[in-house]
């Protein structure tokens, strides 16, 4: 029987290549490949400043830190996403309060926000749920008007653009922060990201990652200690990446453009399959953005645990993204408790992602269709 996954790296003779240098020279920790893949991305996203971390967690936890997010504070965000995306607003002391969804992108709803506002709240962290961009604009404005921070989650969106501007660039956020995870637009294993345009913030993060050290002489407080000083000056963690790990960035980054286009062809041939199917739907691109199309998440109108156990028994990964954050127990224990966003409840109980990924083969995407298509034609049955 076929077994189709549904998402899977993309790892070729040039990555291993890349790989195997770093391996063999005088670096493997925090070396000169680290800084490279930071311009690169930089570069290619449009914005000032990059620091590269060790996962996409760490990425938000950065970000938490650098916003001075603590106790009492308050941080608005979207149920569905995967638990990081909250889970970074708890490590610093924080509260992460849920605002629901919009029915067609699934994306946090910035009228939602506004009615979730208090005198508590320090920032905001939109979701680029699936690699599709969040009302920015709007949001970013809900968030000056009460000064508040934006932290764009884009670990979907890398590849992505919003009002022809790249997600990345932080043109209507103050971070934006990336992953690097296996299934991610590219990989490095394990890895994240912080984007900014704000040096302050910039430094906050390369001291935060390393242990709140720096060596940095312009920084220190005492001076004249020797060229051997470092201080610590904040409570960080080692949240830092490895040098073969950005060279394998730095390689898949040259694919990344081809990696979101087939992404696109992929979701082109589904969107056309499904399209006027009854009891599917299948989700929308916005005119003014372009989805990097991470996952391929479809909602059925049937008894969703059958057709996802159905199309299991016939070698197709599907998954579920995502369960809402605060039905986990253990945001249960900390009291938040069902129907606090009814829109992203409802998503949740139809959803099913479907498989998605640049390697996929013609005859993979055509079974899953056919395979989807006779299920739901046997339901009607």
């Amino acid at each position: 029987m076929k077994t189709i996954p549904y998402a899977t790296q993309w790892i070729d003779a040039d990555d291993i290549k890349a790989v195997l240098e770093i391996l063999k020279s005088d670096w493997l920790t925090q070396g000169p490949k680290v800084k490279e893949f930071e311009e690169r991305v930089a570069n290619y996203c449009g914005v000032k400043y990059a620091i590269a971390l060790n996962s996409g967690t760490s990425a938000l936890h950065a970000a938490c830190f650098a916003s001075k997010v603590g106790l009492q504070d308050e941080v608005i965000t979207t149920p569905i996403t995967f638990a990081a995306s909250a889970n970074c607003v708890l490590y610093c002391g924080g509260k992460p309060v849920f605002a629901d969804v919009q029915e067609d992108t699934l994306n946090i709803d910035p009228e939602e926000i506004k009615k979730k506002i208090t005198s508590k709240t320090k920032a905001i962290i939109p979701v680029h749920f699936a690699g599709h961009p969040c009302d920015l604009e709007k949001i970013y404005a809900i968030a000056k008007d009460n000064k508040l921070i934006v932290i764009e989650d884009a670990a979907h969106a890398l590849g992505a653009e919003y009002k022809s501007a790249r997600i990345g660039s932080c043109t209507y956020s103050d971070m934006t922060i990336l992953s690097f995870h296996a299934v991610k637009h590219i990989t490095t294993g394990e890895g994240g990201m912080v984007l900014t345009n704000n040096e302050e913030l910039f430094k906050k993060i390369v001291m935060f990652r390393t242990h709140g050290i720096t060596k940095d002489q312009a920084l220190l407080e005492n001076k004249d200690e020797g060229c051997w000083y470092y201080e610590m000056q904040d409570l960080g963690f080692n949240y830092r990446i490895t040098d073969f790990q950005c060279a394998l960035g730095l390689s898949q980054l040259k694919k990344l453009d081809l990696f979101v286009n087939r992404r696109r062809e992929i979701v082109a041939q589904y969107n056309q399959a499904f399209n006027g199917l009854a009891n599917i739907t299948v989700p929308i691109e916005k005119s003014d953005v372009k989805s990097s199309w991470h996952i391929y998440p479809v909602r059925f109108k049937g008894e969703r645990k059958n057709i996802f156990n159905k199309l299991r028994e016939k070698g197709i990964g599907v998954n579920v993204h995502y369960l809402p954050v605060y039905f986990q127990p253990y945001y249960r224990s900390l009291g938040y408790q069902t129907g606090i966003c009814p829109k992203a409840e409802a998503y949740y109980s139809q959803a099913v992602t479907l498989p998605l990924y640049p390697k996929m083969s013609y005859e993979d995407i055509n079974y899953v269709i056919e395979s989807v298509v006779d299920i739901l034609e046997g339901a009607k049955r």
